[in-house]
């Protein structure tokens, strides 16, 4: 069995510098070889443009809004002037908020906690979890996986031409998935969504950083995403969007920052003057760090020519798509078909190995960092898997013994610091693995499978 080698098109786009491109690990096989990290999806490197510019601002570091020294200023000057510039990255609209959050799954909670009263939510099970669960407090309808979509559109229309209609309600949905990678029909969603009057949150986690977003293009109410995938792995996150239910809600964390006054009451209670701004939901010691570092990745990807970065990661997605077409025990996974657009994650299954046995051997044999289980998105790879939403297997924590049948996938996932050499390795390792088999014994270790150290190679 063969695998092509032909390389990805240099005039197309050098991949960016990221942090880590040197690293070497050691194979059970002995030796070592340079990490090929493609767990992307996961979280992405940071690029060394946001590490250098982290670095510079880190002896200035300072706390902000309330503080009158120097770097306290300066401080305040780059928290608010990273906002900006995260705004202009995503299309905000001139009243639009941006809010800075921990992550994607915080900034939904967030959108979560500030819905009005009696507000109807629809999800697709196709969601993340991040997307999937933090709507507990509302009337929330789950829609089945469309297969195609124009489906999508078709399922999300029925439903909203079922609801209340004089009601709030809200359609969260992902721009692009983190288990196949396909894109979805935002703005024909979004359209969908007004027509009915109802509102629309895009996760953009997995979008944002392989794909220009702009709120008022796709005419969507709110975008979430992550810093830790944007090439800015420093525990920040957005939420940027209408600021109207975000002003009417309580503040998502009542404290310091959120609070604009606050006096004792006769009877002894407390009154508080909240914010307005976005301030309102950002009690509390801000992430400067996450923060300016997101701002960086954003000014880096547009400095870069995204349009660009896109191309090349078009060429990456079809270089690892027919690499994997070449070898007949892979089965790729996905909704919308072969033709679907997408971005750079692939999920996929081999016939005759359990997920976590294969992940393990790729990292192990091959130095190469992928991502098995269930990638916080249950009900959709078990759809595509079609094993019924009751088997066992968790994500991350695969259950059955290598060789046997996985209840899971692998999932291999790239973007804009990805090098040529990565891909080739990939595919020519899911060659040999598939053909020749692991070299060394594996086993099931906490949930894990891994090398057994107390055996020699099987060569």
């Amino acid at each position: 069995m063969s695998v092509s080698t032909a390389a990805i098109d240099p005039s197309v786009c050098a991949p960016l510098p990221v942090l880590g491109q040197d690293v070497t690990v050691p194979l059970v096989t002995g030796g070592e070889v340079t990490y090929a990290a493609l767990d992307y999806a996961a979280s992405a490197p940071a690029l060394q443009r946001v590490w250098d510019d982290v670095a510079a601002y880190a002896p200035y570091y300072g706390s902000v809004h309330r503080g009158a020294g120097y770097l306290s200023q300066l401080s305040t000057d780059l928290f608010e002037n990273s906002r900006r510039t995260v705004a202009e990255f995503l299309g905000c609209r001139a009243d639009d908020q941006v809010v800075f959050t921990r992550s994607t799954t915080d900034s939904l909670n967030l959108l979560a906690a500030a819905i009005p009263a009696g507000c109807q939510v629809f999800v697709f099970e196709t969601e993340h979890h991040a997307s999937l669960l933090p709507w507990r407090d509302a009337q929330v309808t789950y829609l089945n996986a469309p297969r195609t979509p124009a489906q999508a559109v078709e399922t999300l229309e029925r439903a909203l031409a079922d609801r209340d209609p004089y009601g709030p309600a809200l359609v969260c949905v992902t721009g692009a998935s983190n288990v196949t990678g396909e894109l979805w029909p935002v703005k024909e969603l979004a359209a969908a969504a007004h027509a009915h009057g109802a509102r629309i949150v895009l996760d953009a986690a997995q979008l944002a950083p392989h794909h220009p977003v702009d709120i008022a293009e796709l005419d969507v109410d709110w975008v979430a995403f992550s810093g830790h995938k944007l090439y800015a792995p420093f525990g920040s996150g957005v939420l940027a969007g209408r600021s109207d239910w975000l002003l009417a809600a309580e503040p998502y964390l009542a404290g310091g920052g959120a609070s604009r006054k606050v006096a004792r009451r006769a009877d002894g209670g407390v009154d508080v003057d909240w914010h307005t701004t976005a301030a309102r939901h950002e009690a509390g010691s801000p992430n400067v760090i996450g923060v300016y570092s997101i701002a960086s990745a954003c000014k880096a990807l547009t400095d870069a020519g995204f349009d660009n970065l896109v191309a090349r990661e078009q060429e990456l997605v079809s270089r690892v798509r027919e690499g994997l077409a070449e070898v007949p025990e892979v089965q790729v996974l996905s909704l919308f078909g072969d033709d679907a657009p997408r971005v750079g994650v692939i999920s996929f299954v081999v016939r005759g190995w359990n997920s976590s046995h294969f992940a393990a051997a790729l990292s192990a044999e091959y130095g190469i960092g992928v991502r098995d289980g269930l990638f916080c998105a249950h009900p959709l790879v078990r759809t595509l898997l079609g094993s019924d939403p009751q088997d066992p297997g968790e994500c991350g924590a695969p259950e059955a013994e290598p060789g046997e049948r996985s209840l899971n996938a692998i999932r291999v996932s790239f973007g804009a610091g990805t090098p040529d050499e990565h891909i080739e390795r990939f595919l020519r390792a899911v060659s040999e693995l598939v053909s020749e088999g692991a070299q060394w014994k594996y086993r099931t270790e906490d949930g894990r499978c891994v090398p057994d150290r107390g055996t020699v190679a099987q060569v």
